[in-house]
């Protein structure tokens, strides 16, 4: 027996829920199937435990510092277990929360289990067939284990075992320098562990210029956390101690011996066991599922939403997936994936807020721009807080005089960046923020000044 429903959305991440509700307030019955946790990668594995594990991180270091404020603590330590129920607890109740949104929505049938495709219309779910015209796929992503020599005989841990460990490591070896490694490489050293980074490339978070990632490195190594990057050939293998990892540096031992390692070296797409092939649904090399600007594959009454399709791995991305689905559907509209600005944040601390363009980029895209740039040494909120590691800096395009892109490395970064981002949203010239009157004392009101200081690139 077929159960027939006009829309089927498979995954319950962040975009999966929200075009349920629009849906079915749309007057369409719609079947919605999750095969683990309601929530995706951001309520269980991700976004919410891992900043509500640096919030904690955060309070040890602060609490260590105290001295320097005037106030005096006694020693500080580590209750693992407490700190691990409370990131547990902030997951299970988003969790909850979500569950009894769906179980409030009207036309809608939540259904646990597999979801395959088995035609562009039909899904297979454990053994049941439903049939719709219109199918999302908002299945998420997973960590990548990397084909490593010796990966396979030694255990190893990914976000997921993370943000469940309810003991600090002697020494954490995390393998990666991005977000994900970093943020767990400084919440861990804060909670007590040694910690190891290990990076192929040649600088952290080499997506950034090379002044930021050079900061973060400063920022990680003043708090004891070793960098080794230059990391060509990377192995691991058993050790008494728990796992030797081999790096190939061109500094420092041959061997690290860590009693955990961490994997934080990308993530792959939930695309390998959907049934794709039988829908006729294409994805590139990585497995991500090759959408055009609304967000359909190449499969028409196919979307793919969040994670899976490549066009971005943020929370935030994977809802305004959901947001420009359903203008275009119901609204009338013609909301374009091209016309999002990038932006996103990693959580060390000091956070980076991330918007646009690089310089890197502005000038490989042969861009005339100007660049300005600002230590918080010389932010006075950043000073009142004590807190004055990291930078801001501003690139803008010299003809159009509009701004490209800016990092805020510091204190309150991941939302001052956002008066960055609103003023790139609506396309208007530097002068319009520039003469604009901040609040004082923030961090932002500093954006105004740096943009003064914006001056032509002497060398790149």
């Amino acid at each position: 027996m077929t159960r027939r429903f006009d829309a089927i959305i498979i995954g319950a991440g962040q975009a999966g829920p929200p075009l349920a509700g629009r849906l079915t307030a749309a007057g369409m019955t719609v079947a919605l199937i999750e095969r683990k946790l309601v929530g995706g990668t951001c309520v269980n594995t991700g976004c919410m435990p891992t900043k509500t594990l640096v919030a904690s991180a955060y309070t040890a270091h602060l609490a260590r510092r105290a001295a320097d404020f005037g106030v005096r603590t006694g020693p500080v330590t580590i209750d693992m277990p407490a700190v691990a129920a409370r990131a547990h607890k902030v997951t299970l109740d988003a969790r909850t929360s979500n569950e009894r949104w769906l179980a409030t929505m009207e036309r809608l049938t939540f259904l646990r289990g597999h979801a395959r495709l088995t035609s562009p219309t039909t899904v297979d779910v454990d053994g049941d067939t439903l049939e719709a015209p219109r199918i999302f796929l908002n299945v998420g992503g997973r960590a990548t284990v990397p084909d490593m020599p010796g990966v396979a005989d030694v255990p190893h841990l990914d976000n997921t075992d993370m943000v469940a460990l309810a003991e600090v490591p002697a020494h954490l070896v995390v393998v990666g320098g991005s977000y994900i490694g970093l943020e767990f490489a400084q919440m861990y050293r804060r909670f007590g562990a040694a910690v190891t980074v290990v990076e192929r490339g040649d600088r952290l978070v080499a997506r950034e210029d090379p002044e930021i990632s050079d900061a973060v490195r400063q920022i990680l190594e003043d708090e004891g956390i070793v960098i080794r990057a230059g990391a060509n050939c990377i192995g691991f293998a058993p050790h008494e101690a728990g796992v030797a990892v081999s790096v190939d540096c061109q500094d420092g031992d041959p061997v690290v011996v860590g009693s955990h390692v961490l994997l934080a070296v990308g993530r792959r797409p939930n695309t390998d066991d959907l049934g794709l092939d039988a829908a006729g649904v294409k994805t590139d090399a990585h497995g991500y599922v090759t959408v055009d600007d609304g967000l359909q594959s190449n499969v028409p009454g196919i979307w793919a939403l969040g994670d899976c399709n490549g066009r971005g791995a943020f929370t935030h991305t994977a809802y305004n997936d959901f947001e420009i689905v359903a203008a275009n559907l119901l609204d009338g509209a013609h909301r374009k994936v091209s016309a999002r600005i990038p932006g996103y944040a990693l959580y060390i601390d000091p956070p980076l807020g991330r918007v646009g363009m690089t310089q890197s980029q502005a000038v490989a895209a042969g861009r005339s721009i100007l660049v300005a740039t600002r230590p918080m040494t010389r932010v006075g909120r950043a000073v009142e807080k004590g807190e004055t590691k990291g930078m801001i800096k501003i690139v803008a395009d010299a003809q159009t005089q509009r701004i490209l892109g800016a990092a805020i490395l510091g204190t309150g970064g991941d939302e001052a960046i956002h008066g960055i981002l609103d003023m790139m949203n609506a396309d208007q010239p530097l002068d319009v923020l520039r003469w604009a009157v901040p609040i004082h004392p923030t961090v932002s009101e500093l954006i105004p000044t740096v943009l003064e200081s914006l001056a032509p690139l002497t060398s790149t």
